[in-house]
């Protein structure tokens, strides 16, 4: 009898040894299909691109490929137009209005126990990471690289947007500035260096590339970070003989394009140290700016398609997502400057596109967006729970049904209490002093009338305020900006700072 009773345990525990090694199996099989991420940033990138805009017949067949395998949105829009808090939102989840991250801030003081809103906050990488992926990242990906232990491995960046010649080839950097007060900008355009191999994205490629050749046990979310096309605008002499001078078009442009925007509009535009479109034109600078920046942007496209062929040639090509977007978009003269630092179309302006398992192919959807959306996205993509704390919608539905359209909008924040709204074909702008600027793109595409106090558009103005965020919090201490005056004055002013407190970081390096 004992006999028997033994024999019958032991069977049992066989028999739960083997279901328990079954459901491990399983849950590594399910583990193992879930798809990987490829997520590449593009500094100060604009909708020149071949899939949008397609300006001056630019050369970009890899962007122009990426849009083939995916889905181009072609109005997307960033949360703040410079390249710091724009990069924090995305990665918090976060709108700038309610993190208070208005400025530079340094990565390791995005989440601290001084901000309340950020300081238990999951960054996108870290999200992956919780949920079984191996994180990865190399380059520019939050404002310098990303915060310590972010990523399970990282190849780090190399410091500051050169490689830079011994002198620059046009401007100073200091352009009307004050030395001392307004730092110096990375501001710059010519044919340099000699070769791509010299760049620090070619060496960022090179990581990918050698990483997508791995074996991973768990599925893997990699970061990319390009540093061009931010300036300065050097890139080897072959990607500016794609663009003759005598065939460049020419950005739309007014000389008496701000005499109808309000004082604060006038304040956050003025930028001293960047070149202005006024000097550009009588410099005889104008077109070779635009060339050279056509010129960036085919360079990063080459690069671009060194990271397509290498996913292509590895075993992770039928089952990984690949989002593309850019930090902001840039301005060739439009609005009398050269920079992004606004909150007009071609600043808040840039590209989202996205591809992979279950997404179709080659579509462009026109709605406006937001790049806050792209944490939301992905972890739908992904099959991964939803995050509670991000104030993004995921763009899935939009992208697999066409669902949400008609109620999708994009909202811009510079500073606190200065924002923007693109929907339905327009753009509404409110300081923080109650002005406002609106613009009727189906007549206005340039934006050059500002219809604000038009009895015509009341009702619709009215409409778009709703859309305003409802928490304005003050500047977040460690964030900051002395690029120009009035992000000192205005962070003083509403938090109450002393004269020495303004005296920090200046120029987006």
């Amino acid at each position: 009898m004992r006999k028997i009773v033994y024999l019958i345990v032991v069977f049992s525990l066989l028999i739960s040894s083997c279901k328990g090694k079954l459901k491990q199996e399983q849950e590594n099989s399910i583990e193992n299909t879930k798809p990987n991420v490829l997520f590449i940033a593009v500094d100060d990138l604009n909708n020149m691109i071949g899939p949008i805009d397609n300006f001056s017949n630019i050369k970009t067949p890899n962007f122009d490929r990426l849009a083939k395998m995916g889905v181009t949105f072609t109005n997307a829009h960033v949360q703040a137009p410079l390249c710091g808090p724009s990069r924090a939102s995305l990665m918090t989840g976060l709108r700038p209005s309610t993190t208070g991250i208005y400025g530079m801030t340094p990565d390791n003081k995005i989440r601290r126990a001084g901000n309340p809103a950020t300081k238990d906050i999951t960054f996108l990488p870290e999200y992956f990471e919780q949920n079984g992926y191996h994180t990865m990242g190399i380059g520019k990906l939050f404002h310098i690289h990303a915060p310590d232990s972010v990523f399970n491995e990282s190849g780090g960046r190399v410091k500051g947007f050169g490689p830079y010649p011994k002198k620059r080839f046009v401007w100073d950097g200091f352009g009307k500035g004050i030395r001392g007060t307004h730092g110096r900008t990375s501001t710059d355009w010519g044919a340099f260096p000699e070769s791509d191999t010299l760049m620090p994205d070619h060496q960022s490629v090179n990581w990918v590339t050698e990483r997508l050749q791995r074996n991973y046990d768990k599925p893997f979310f990699m970061g990319l970070g390009f540093l061009r096309v931010h300036v300065p605008l050097y890139v080897p002499q072959k990607w500016f003989d794609l663009y003759p001078l005598d065939k460049i078009e020419m950005p739309p442009y007014k000389s008496d394009d701000l005499n109808d925007i309000p004082n604060v509009g006038l304040q956050i535009n003025d930028l001293p140290m960047m070149p202005s479109t006024e000097w550009a034109k009588e410099s005889g600078e104008w077109k070779k700016i635009v060339q050279a920046y056509l010129a960036c942007i085919s360079y990063v496209d080459y690069e671009l398609g060194r990271v397509l062929d290498a996913l292509e040639s590895s075993k992770y090509a039928d089952n990984t997502i690949i989002v593309l977007w850019s930090d902001h978009g840039y301005r060739l003269g439009e609005k009398g400057t050269f920079a992004k630092h606004a909150l007009w179309e071609t600043a808040t302006k840039a590209p989202l596109m996205f591809a992979g398992p279950n997404l179709p192919q080659g579509k462009k959807i026109n709605a406006p967006v937001e790049m806050l959306s792209i944490y939301p996205t992905l972890l739908e993509l992904s099959g991964l729970p939803a995050y509670k704390r991000n104030e993004g919608k995921s763009l899935v539905d939009m992208m697999q049904k066409d669902e949400g359209m008609k109620d999708a909008y994009g909202l811009t924040t510079f500073a606190m209490n200065n924002h923007a709204i693109k929907k339905d074909g327009y753009r509404y702008i409110r300081y923080e002093d109650g002005t406002e600027e609106f613009y009727d793109h189906s007549t206005d595409p340039n934006e050059w009338t500002n219809e604000a106090n038009n009895p015509k558009f009341k009702n619709k103005i009215e409409t778009l305020k709703t859309l305003l965020p409802k928490t304005n919090v003050k500047w977040d201490s460690e964030s900051n900006y002395t690029f120009q005056p009035y992000f000192v004055e205005q962070k003083k002013r509403v938090n109450g700072l002393p004269e020495k407190a303004t005296e920090v970081i200046g120029a987006d390096r």
